[in-house]
């Protein structure tokens, strides 16, 4: 995707792995409404491409993930009815049948908190800093992150971090179960790739079966769940039968 003035989203992809950059690095890569819509066209393509097994979401340059939306975007907005009615980037992240992983270094503030929390892993470097500050410019998140911390965190923890604004690190992160790998700064991306590979070398109905009916069970009761998981894995015994009639392995079909 080109880069524009008000920064870009691109798409890199390295075989079965997509990566999907926040390209801002002047601004932290602070996000604007023009870079909403590139992540929702990435995550489209992500869906689309059969080659593509896993996506890792980062930012560019060193300071950053993710600073969070730019404020003085925000502006551009004529009256709560637009706001109401914008163009939201978090649905297409949680769209993504792929797993996705965070490679996560520097800020992951406000909106970078809440692309963070829709990823399905997170590897983040010691070095992180996390926060939810919108509650201190008199206004909510409106992204995700009362859901995804309370349901990662537990409601105390949510509530600690979202009525507050302050900042925490990686290791509270950590602590409070936000995050699944920490790693030395530097060693983020490295080890997001990693995990992105061998993710993307099992068969890919399987990895997408998982994530549904890890997702399904945030949503749905036991009996509900468990139900949903026996409907995935006739899919994939489906797709084994389908391969091994065709004299394939059921990793090698889209």
């Amino acid at each position: 995707m080109t880069q524009t003035p008000d920064g870009a989203v691109r798409l890199e992809t390295d075989g079965p792995v997509a990566e999907i950059v926040l390209d801002r690095p002047a601004k932290h890569n602070a996000l604007t409404p023009a870079m909403y819509r590139q992540i929702a066209a990435a995550c489209a393509e992500v869906n689309e491409t059969q080659a593509v097994h896993a996506v890792i979401f980062r930012g560019a340059g060193d300071r950053a993930f993710c600073a969070g939306s730019d404020v003085k975007a925000l502006e551009g907005y004529a009256d709560f009815w637009a706001w109401r009615n914008r163009f939201d980037y978090i649905p297409p992240i949680l769209s993504l049948r792929k797993p996705a992983i965070a490679a996560v270094k520097g800020w992951a503030l406000g909106g970078g908190l809440e692309i963070a929390l829709a990823c399905d892993l997170r590897v983040v470097a010691r070095s992180a800093v996390f926060s939810a500050p919108e509650v201190t410019l008199g206004w909510n998140g409106a992204g995700g992150a009362a859901q995804h911390l309370t349901r990662l965190c537990g409601p105390g923890q949510a509530m600690k971090y979202l009525l507050t604004g302050d900042r925490f690190d990686a290791e509270e992160a950590a602590r409070m179960g936000m995050i699944e790998y920490l790693v030395d700064p530097g060693e983020e991306l490295t080890r997001a790739r990693a995990l992105a590979a061998q993710i993307a070398g099992y068969a890919p109905h399987a990895t997408q079966a998982v994530k549904a009916a890890v997702r399904g069970a945030m949503d749905l009761t036991l009996e509900q769940g468990l139900r949903n998981e026996n409907e995935l894995m006739s899919l994939c015994f489906a797709k084994a039968e389908q391969a091994r009639l065709r004299g394939t392995q059921p990793g090698d079909e889209p």
